[in-house]
């Protein structure tokens, strides 16, 4: 009996069929509906029909046809009508067993031009946030542009390939290894992902052919993927697991590891390489050469006749004999794949699936070229079809009809297609997996990321006191999506033959800051000690070596400092008054000039020729001048800076009392502070100006000098600038950042506090 009819059915079978259909029919207690899965192969075409009941899949007919001519090679349709023909008369004789049409049908794609890429790829948040479906869709989406862009750099044939497929081998949530990152807050996720990729031109073969025979495609998978899902359940996957198809023009691989599907791979040598030997040998035509291989398997003598119609009777054993050496090259090519994808090494175990693993001596070579115990390297067939029953009789589970049992099952897993759509007038042709989105268009098009998210305006990257700081460009406009001519976004779901249009995102401003709008320009001071009285003033700012103005912007690569002292000059300027340069300016105890670095806690002590008017000096562009140029001019011997530092190495530096006593007429001068020129009414009256503030919610009167400064606030009002702590300063005037330059009036509401860590 030829091997096709004896899956053809009986009329006992039918009557069971129909029994089921009419009980469909008329009572709808059926709720789901037959699947039809089609195993479209080099030699023959495998039609399956039935459903899922639970965790079981009951089979409710199947038909076996085999090409009258090699109408495929390699897993290739080369000849559309004759295969669309067969497959046309496999789904009639379906129909008739169950006797109810059949209009779409589950297919699996394989061929020696199927390529596949592993790669990895990652994702890093800004800061630490849970992870959701939407950011593990992402990075899926990201791995498969990493991988189509790896394959267009190797590709170097002809083919435009598309992808078909992916497999999550691993994910990674702060580089641990996690079975799920949903839910779990991280800071980078990744994933290892294996990438499958078809040519055009097979997947519009294998869909042209399914179209003659009046058919439509609800789902399509790989044959590699069809195969494991029946042959090696989720429970044997954390085992390192070689699974071969052996077809008639391929043998597909996929092996498993640490609960995953880790690799693909094919090679094109299977059961047609024995076929053709067989046909050169014997003279005979394809069809008795396929008869004569399978009867090798089974039988101990095998009768048939040659083209010269003469009837010969052979032993099985000329048969292995014959086919040996190419079974021998076969099993070694598979071996090499299956080391290839294992990572250099060999695997635990091989399962075996399909008609051509079944020739003798098959497995016992392939178990030697891996260096496995022959125990190891087994044919899969009924054993792994525990839960499937057939309700068609004189139907063995064999290893040929694991894979086409394994397309229906997939249909369950995950629905897909091929669908069709348009992006900015291009058309795009995707693997549909029910859940497309734009975003998966998109990528497919070729439309860069950077097109569909805002864009940063540029940065500017500087540092401050040796601390590394950004500032951020501006983000610009998201690209404008509309599907259909309505709104959408990146994640809404593609719709089969919708126009789309992406208008790209836009850049925003490029990052703009100048000095004063540092924090560290308002909030780090310096203190000294001048004439007994404390000073507190804003630290200069030098940006690369050089004093530079508030309103300074920020460039790319800037090195800025906080200077760490003033002159004596810049005090002077600070404070509004000028110094009698014919008497002894002291610092530390030592006699200085206006030129003198005057650091932290420093000791000054002066006399005061007069007060300076306010207006004149207290404007920030002339205060910068005044500093610049102090800073250009002012040379300090490398004596001078050591001794400065040395007398200012501890806070509580004082000088001695015989160098802090000054003449009656230096007191008079210090204490009293007129100029030659004024009257002491005059003096008088300035000394009596006060300024009424709030500071914290507390009144404060402000006395004693024509104008203030808000640095002057530290004279009147008890505020411990010892208690820092390595904190910053807070300093408003009302309900602003304050400058401490700034002038005080009446009823100004100022806060003062130190900045929390």
């Amino acid at each position: 009996m030829d091997f096709a009819d004896n899956w053809n059915g009986s009329g006992n079978y039918k009557e069971k069929v129909s029994e089921r259909t009419l009980q469909m029919n008329e009572t709808q207690t059926f709720e789901q509906p037959y699947v039809f899965g089609l195993d479209i192969g080099t030699r023959n075409v495998v039609g399956t029909v039935g459903y899922k009941e639970g965790n079981e899949f009951i089979v409710v007919a199947q038909y076996v046809m085999q090409h009258e001519t090699r109408a495929m090679i390699d897993g290739q349709i080369h000849d559309i009508g004759r295969v669309g023909s067969v497959i046309r008369t496999v789904k009639e004789e379906l129909e008739k067993q169950i006797e109810c049409p059949l209009t779409e049908v589950c297919i699996a794609a394989a061929g020696r031009v199927l390529k596949t890429v592993t790669t990895n790829v990652e994702y890093e948040y800004p800061e630490e946030t849970v992870v959701t479906k939407e950011d593990i869709h992402t990075l899926d989406l990201l791995g498969i542009e990493k991988a189509q862009s790896l394959l267009k750099e190797k590709n170097d044939t002809r083919y435009k390939f598309y992808c078909v497929g992916y497999s999550v081998v691993k994910y990674y949530l702060n580089e641990e290894v996690y079975s799920n990152i949903e839910g779990h807050k991280a800071e980078v996720i990744s994933e290892d992902i294996i990438v499958t990729f078809l040519p055009e031109d097979v997947v519009d073969g294998l869909y042209s052919a399914v179209a003659q025979a009046g058919l439509e495609v609800a789902n399509m998978t790989l044959e590699p993927i069809a195969a494991i899902d029946v042959a090696i359940p989720e429970s044997f996957r954390m085992l390192n697991i070689a699974l071969v198809d052996v077809g008639a023009g391929t043998s597909d691989i996929s092996v498993t590891k640490d609960g995953s599907i880790i690799a693909y791979g094919m090679i094109p040598l299977a059961g047609d390489e024995l076929t053709e030997l067989i046909v050169q040998h014997y003279l005979v035509d394809f069809q008795t050469a396929e008869r004569i291989k399978l009867a090798s398997t089974t039988g101990e003598m095998i009768t048939y006749k040659d083209i010269m119609m003469i009837e010969h009777s052979i032993p099985a054993k000329e048969v292995w004999e014959l086919i040996e050496p190419v079974t021998d090259k076969m099993t070694t090519a598979v071996a090499e794949k299956i080391k290839e994808l294992n990572g250099g090494q060999t695997v635990s175990a091989t399962f075996v699936v399909g008609g051509g693993g079944k020739i003798h001596g098959y497995t016992e070579m392939l178990a030697d070229k891996l260096g496995l115990p022959q125990e190891r390297v087994a044919l899969r067939g009924e054993e792994v079809l525990q839960e499937v029953t057939f309700e068609q009789p004189d139907i063995e589970k064999d290893p040929l009809i694991v894979t086409p049992i394994g397309i229906c099952l997939n249909y369950y897993d995950q629905k897909n297609s091929f669908i069709m759509v348009h992006l900015n007038g291009e058309r795009i042709k995707m693997y549909d997996n029910n859940k497309l989105l734009i975003m998966d268009a998109a990528l497919q098009a070729g439309v860069a990321n950077e097109d569909l998210f805002p864009k940063r305006g540029k940065e500017v990257n500087y540092t401050v006191n040796g601390v590394a700081k950004v500032e951020r460009g501006l983000p610009g406009e998201s690209a404008v999506i509309t599907m259909n001519g309505k709104p959408a976004g990146i994640n809404t779901k593609l719709e089969p033959n919708s126009e789309i249009e992406i208008c790209p995102s836009t850049a925003g401003a490029d990052a703009m800051i100048t000095i004063e709008q540092l924090e560290e320009y308002h909030t780090s001071t310096i203190t000294f000690i001048v004439n007994g009285r404390k000073i507190v003033c804003p630290r200069f700012v030098e940006v690369n070596g050089k004093l530079e103005p508030a309103s300074y912007l920020i460039k790319e690569g800037d090195e800025i400092e906080t200077r760490a002292y003033y002159t004596v000059e810049q005090i002077a300027e600070f404070m509004d008054v000028e110094i009698d340069t014919e008497k002894e300016i002291i610092v530390n105890n030592r006699v200085v000039d206006l030129n003198y670095f005057v650091y932290e806690n420093f000791n000054i002590e002066w006399t005061i020729l007069s007060f300076r008017t306010h207006e004149s000096d207290t404007t920030e562009e002339k205060t910068a001048e005044s500093m610049e140029e102090a800073a250009d001019t002012t040379e300090v011997s490398e004596e001078n800076v050591s001794d400065s530092e040395a007398a200012g190495e501890t806070e509580d530096s004082t000088p001695v009392d015989d160098a802090s006593v000054t003449t009656d007429e230096e007191t008079q001068t210090a204490e009293e502070s007129p100029a030659d020129n004024e009257t002491s009414e005059e003096a008088k009256e300035k000394e009596t100006h006060s300024v009424e503030v709030i500071i914290n919610g507390t009144p404060v009167t402000l006395t004693g000098r024509e104008s203030y400064m808000f640095v002057d606030l530290f004279e009147f009002y008890e505020f411990d600038l010892s208690a820092s702590a390595g904190r910053a300063i807070i300093t408003k005037l009302n309900g602003q950042n304050a400058q401490y330059t700034a002038e005080l009036k009446d009823g100004d509401v100022i806060e003062l506090a130190w900045k929390e860590k």
